[in-house]
């Protein structure tokens, strides 16, 4: 079967046949590209889908991916997140495997197929010019013997005529002679052109054309093949990555299994507790004798001024907050003279009227804290420094993990300052490798520093030792360790001014130590202005521009050069430092920074 022999005159229709073939090819390159862009497009929308469903940092909604429910979801957005990348694969492969590989093909298919087709043209030309010399040659020798019969006629004409002379007659002759033998020339030169000719067609025919023919129907055939290979790497392309996205489809089925809803719900306790004790029954009063009430030692009314006299003399400890009292409703103003005895429980107005138990139980599970402190106000934000605000329980987890922070600190000025220790050791014995004496200041202030938050430690485990009923109050020597205490104020000034809470659920402040409050505000001011600013451990540069809005936070500008003052605790945050005024945290991944070498630990983080 050869083109050459079956096709031999259907020139015009290979041709046509050979440039439908270029344009399949053509054809199934566009699709194969179409479906990259499909692939990038899905992966692009998938991947954004999975940024889209992150925990943003820093927010509350990044808390609440603790659950293993939710970090199941994390992990299931990052799986997705890997299985959008081998769709980018997919296309990758595709466009260098098959869609490049066969724009080269085409190009050498269609130089190819050029080249044959004007061989095969070239063998047209040729023996269309050997057909027209033998029809020039043939019709030439018609000629001539049309007119060697025509001369020949007219010789025997003029011989058969008697008036006729003999010199006319012998010129005719002559005539008819030449007529004669150009007749025969043009016959021979026909012969010869027509035998050529016959070669020449033949040699076309049976060798030239089944050549060249031979030719395209190869190279027709190369390219079926081609389209067949590339229809396979197609597929094949596909099934590379069909592992890898098994992995992360049984990823997905892992993380699914690890939720674990009794430690969710055990997480749900951790993160709520109160720490309060349900309150008790409520002690019957008899409206029968108005000016005699019964007083029982737990009823609401003897509670309001244990409540007061226990946040008096008691330090920072707070009463119990009465669900069942309402809230908005002012307490009555001390009396002149408070003391642990004394009883602010008198006869009852008639004029008030006991609201339903079921309203005022609504406001107490609604109803928050609202206890502030001067004491623990800092210039960026209004949270007590004593997490006074929480509940017990939640007070408790806060103060411990503010006293395992405060002992990493300690421990890290501590490897510092035997650090310089050593070095100063160094310079004693080697004194060409520097002075002794320039390590003194640096000594110096990481010793202070140490000091300043041992204090600190001890003040926040004074107060977690009076959280968990260690301590029944504060001391009056965690109350100096906190260094916000003068020992010229008052022990009142102790109460820090907090908002009272009264029996019957309303937070106030007693007007007796409206003064205290503000002298002890006007010392913590004056307190942090004393305070030594952070030294910088290095500097970094803005790698993208924060807006910072949240409390503690700065705005920072992209390429803009800040100190750093605080590495990332792990928390994914880096205390930055603009001029004196100016500090707070920014996202490690929007900076470049670049600790001293000097100190522990350098690194860069980006």
């Amino acid at each position: 079967m050869s083109w050459g022999t079956e096709l031999w005159d259907q020139f015009d229709n290979l041709e046509k046949h050979t440039q439908w073939g270029i344009d399949i090819l053509e054809k199934y390159i566009k699709f194969v590209k179409e479906r990259t862009e499909i692939e990038l497009s899905y992966a692009k929308q998938l991947r954004n889908l999975s940024k889209k469903y992150q925990p943003k940092k820093n927010s509350k909604e990044e808390e609440e991916y603790k659950y293993t429910s939710c970090k199941a979801f994390i992990s299931t957005l990052n799986e997705t997140n890997d299985y959008a990348g081998q769709h980018e694969v997919i296309s990758e492969n595709m466009t260098s495997h098959i869609i490049g590989d066969l724009a080269r093909y085409i190009q050498e298919l269609k130089q190819e197929r050029k080249s044959n087709f004007h061989d095969g043209r070239k063998a047209q030309q040729h023996i269309e010019t050997c057909w027209k010399q033998l029809e020039s040659s043939k019709r030439r020798f018609e000629r001539d013997c049309k007119e060697a019969d025509r001369a020949q006629q007219y010789f025997e004409k003029m011989d058969a005529d008697i008036n006729v002379t003999k010199a006319d007659v012998e010129k005719a002759r002559q005539q008819a002679q030449i007529r004669h033998q150009m007749a025969e020339d043009s016959k021979a030169d026909y012969s010869s052109i027509l035998q050529k000719f016959n070669h020449e067609q033949h040699e076309y025919y049976h060798t030239h054309i089944p050549n060249i023919f031979q030719k395209i129907q190869e190279m027709e055939e190369r390219r079926i093949v081609k389209i067949g290979e590339s229809m396979k790497t197609y597929a094949e392309v596909d099934r590379q990555v069909i592992p890898i996205i098994g992995k992360c489809l049984d990823g997905i089925v892992k993380a699914a299994e690890s939720i674990d809803e009794k430690n969710d719900s055990q997480l749900v306790i951790e993160a709520y507790k109160s720490g309060f004790e349900p309150p008790g029954d409520i002690e019957f009063e008899d409206y029968t004798q108005p000016m005699k009430r019964t007083v029982s030692d737990n009823s609401l009314s003897n509670s309001r001024g244990e409540g007061k006299l226990e946040l008096k003399f008691g330090g920072k400890s707070k009463g119990k907050l009465w669900p069942f009292i309402k809230k908005n409703k002012p307490p009555p103003p001390p009396p002149a003279s408070a003391s642990p005895s004394a009883v602010p429980n008198g006869p009852q107005s008639p004029k008030q009227q006991k609201e339903p138990l079921s309203h005022r139980f609504n406001e107490f599970m609604t109803s928050k804290p609202k206890i502030h402190c001067f004491r623990s106000l800092k210039r960026g934000g209004a949270t007590p420094e004593d997490f006074s605000n929480l509940p017990p329980e939640q007070r408790r987890k806060k103060l411990q993990q503010k006293v395992d922070e405060l002992n990493k600190e300690i421990q890290k000025e501590m490897d510092q300052r035997d650090a310089i220790t050593k070095m100063k050791d160094v310079y004693l014995k080697n004194p060409q490798m520097g002075d002794p004496a320039s390590l003194d200041h640096k000594l110096a202030e990481v010793s202070q520093n140490i000091e300043k938050l041992r204090l600190e430690t001890q003040k926040f485990e004074a107060w977690l030792a009076e959280v968990e009923g260690r301590l029944p109050a504060r001391s009056e020597q965690a109350r100096r360790q906190s260094g916000l205490y003068d020992s010229q104020n008052p022990p009142t000034v102790n109460n820090c001014a907090q908002d009272r809470e009264s029996p019957d659920g309303s937070y106030t402040e007693e007007q007796s130590q409206e003064s205290e409050v503000k002298v002890l505000a006007t010392d913590f001011d004056d307190e942090f202005d004393d305070e030594e600013p952070l030294p910088a451990i290095g500097t970094c540069k803005a790698l993208y521009t924060f807006e910072g809005q949240n409390e503690g936070t700065i705005s920072v500008v992209e390429g803009e050069t800040l100190y750093v003052i605080e590495e990332d605790k792990g928390d994914g945050w880096t205390r930055i430092r603009r001029n004196e005024d100016e500090e707070g945290y920014v996202p490690t991944s929007y900076v470049e920074v670049y600790l001293d070498k000097n100190a522990k630990g350098a690194k860069t983080y980006i």
